[in-house]
C-alpha cells in the first residue's frame, strides 16, 4: 500500500509530498517524495519524484499527472543500464591479480601457500624464535625487570 503525505514547508525547494509505503509491521516508511514542477510548454502542473525500497534492484522514478476527474495518471521508469562501450575504449580483460586458489594455475602443480603466508615480524614482536613469556602466578605474565641505560 502506498500513500501521499502533503508537506507544509515554507521553503520553495521542499517537496509536496512524502510517498509513505505500509511495512510489514503495519507502519507507515517514508520511501521517497514527489517535487511540484510546471511543464515548460502548456504550463500544467505535475509531480516528479523517486521511490526507494530496500526490496527494489533499482530506484523507481515517477511522475504524476492530475486528470480532470482529480485522479492521477502515473508515469513510472528505472534506470536504464549503461550501455557497452566500444572495444577500443573498454579496459583490458588482465587486470593483474594472481588466479584464486583453485584456478588453472594453481591445478597445474603450483602449491598454493596455506593460510596468511609466514610472519614478517621479527624476534622483538613473538615471530617463529620468540619464546613464550614465563607465567606467574595465576597463570599471570611476570614483570621483567628493565634498567635504564
Amino acid at each position: 500500500t502506498i500513500a501521499l503525505r502533503p508537506v507544509h514547508s515554507a521553503n520553495p525547494n521542499a517537496p509536496k509530498f512524502e510517498v509513505m509505503a505500509l511495512s510489514a509491521a503495519r507502519a507507515w516508511v517514508r520511501v521517497g517524495a514527489l517535487f511540484e514542477l510546471a511543464s515548460r510548454e502548456s504550463g500544467l502542473i505535475f509531480y516528479n519524484g523517486k521511490i526507494e525500497d530496500p526490496s527494489f534492484a533499482q530506484p523507481l522514478y515517477v511522475s504524476l499527472f492530475q486528470q480532470q476527474d482529480g485522479s492521477y495518471n502515473v508515469v513510472w521508469s528505472r534506470p536504464s543500464r549503461r550501455r557497452e562501450l566500444p572495444a577500443e575504449m573498454a579496459m583490458p580483460a588482465d587486470d593483474g591479480l594472481p588466479p584464486l586458489p583453485g584456478d588453472d594455475a594453481s591445478q597445474a602443480g603450483q602449491r598454493e601457500p596455506e593460510g596468511l603466508g609466514a610472519s614478517t615480524a621479527g624476534d622483538d614482536f613473538g615471530g617463529d624464535d620468540a619464546q613464550a613469556p614465563a607465567q606467574g602466578r595465576r597463570g599471570r605474565r611476570q614483570r621483567a625487570v628493565e634498567t635504564a641505560d
